[in-house]
């Protein structure tokens, strides 16, 4: 919990603030599309009509949706009267998850398409990867893609690929996924449709005297990490992964509305003023877009460590990183590597894409630009990260 005023309720004026939005990311979790039973069909129509009243605003509305696991159980189910022992205890394992996947996908998009059809709507599925996303190429392909359908008036459906990533989730929920195309459409508004109420000072599950939070105006003084604890049961994010989402969005000047996608819940009511859930500000200042990809489209693969000195003209005065300021290297990366960039105490400052190898940083750490070569040999930069290809208080 945290009594910092960025967790007390704000007059802010919510119509005032969203009234202007053009372009919003919807992200609907498990927890509000399934029940123990598999999909809810009441709450993907639900969720179509709301989405559907948003577009007859004129707003190009992209829905992030989970569901696709749930959904291939639920037909293995319907199709299997018995199961093994053995497909029992493997049924959680990445294998079967992806198979699972595999088989909701068109299931889930099926369902989808009859909902919207229901009120003259056309969708489109777009599976992506961390990994492809990572291309800075295949960024802006999948933005080429999505801005002409929502050019056509289609409402874009994203999802992970399961299928074909290598890791349990390469995104590690839809939480991530959802605040990553903030940056690839445009976006203004981010909605987080819950199981929840809103956000809470502390858990309510555990705290039964946790007070709700309309409105978060600094979310970066917020400690989420002691607020949050526990994830849902059907999903893989929890409050935490809704919370880091709306940090990266308040980054890159985006609000977030995270609010209850349960029953009649109401979303044009939602941005016409009316006090639901919690209304995350954006940050007053911004990063561009391509620092927000740069900064979030990779796990960092290991950090530079720098001295006090270095770490006062990062954040006091906005320079780049010089092998003069360089400590030490923890990992194994090559050059282009996402790095986290640590103070020797071990606070991290931000990350940054790494013009060196941590081999090469190792043996050019402590040097003036003017020694590089004779330890490593001619380069054509002198930044260990330049300062482009940085974010600070980055949202990892």
């Amino acid at each position: 919990m945290t009594n910092s005023p960025a967790a007390i309720e704000s007059p802010v004026d919510r119509k005032a603030l969203l009234a202007h939005v053009k372009r919003v990311v919807v992200k609907v979790g498990s927890a509000v599309l399934t029940t123990s039973d598999g999909l809810n069909p009441a709450a993907i129509s639900r969720l179509a009509a709301q989405l559907s009243a948003l577009r007859d605003r004129g707003l190009d509305v992209v829905l992030v949706s989970s569901g696709a696991v749930a959904a291939g159980r639920q037909r293995i189910r319907e199709r299997t009267s018995k199961l093994t022992s053995k497909h029992n205890k493997c049924s959680t394992d990445l294998p079967a998850r992806q198979a699972a996947s595999a088989i909701g996908q068109g299931r889930l998009m099926h369902d989808y398409d009859e909902a919207f059809a229901a009120h003259g709507r056309i969708t489109a599925q777009v599976l992506l990867t961390r990994s492809g996303l990572k291309d800075r190429e295949r960024f802006l392909n999948a933005r080429n893609t999505l801005e002409r359908l929502l050019e056509w008036g289609v409402i874009p459906i994203i999802n992970e690929n399961d299928t074909v990533s290598v890791k349990e989730l390469e995104f590690g929920d839809n939480d991530t996924l959802g605040a990553m195309c903030l940056g690839l459409i445009g976006a203004d508004l981010f909605i987080n449709l819950t199981s929840a109420d809103g956000v809470y000072d502390r858990n309510p599950e555990t705290n039964p005297d946790a007070r709700p939070m309309p409105c978060i105006e600094a979310i970066a003084a917020l400690d989420i990490e002691a607020m949050c604890d526990g994830k849902t049961s059907v999903g893989t994010g929890g409050m935490y992964s809704k919370l880091r989402a709306a940090r990266r969005a308040a980054q890159l000047g985006v609000p977030t509305l995270i609010v209850s996608g349960r029953g009649e819940f109401d979303l044009p009511a939602v941005l016409d003023g009316q006090e639901r859930g919690t209304l995350v500000l954006p940050e007053d200042r911004t990063v561009s877009s391509k620092k927000f990809w740069l900064a979030y489209h990779d796990d960092p693969s290991g950090a530079i460590m720098v001295d006090r000195g270095a770490a006062s003209a990062l954040v006091a005065k906005g320079k780049s990183l010089l092998p003069i300021g360089v400590r030490g290297v923890e990992g194994c990366f090559a050059r282009g590597a996402l790095v986290f960039i640590k103070t020797l105490e071990g606070d991290a400052l931000g990350v940054g894409l790494t013009n060196f190898s941590s081999a090469e940083l190792d043996r050019i750490k402590g040097l003036r630009t003017s020694e590089l070569a004779r330890a490593i040999g001619p380069v054509s930069f002198d930044e260990a990260v330049h300062r482009d290809n940085m974010l600070l208080d980055a949202a990892i």
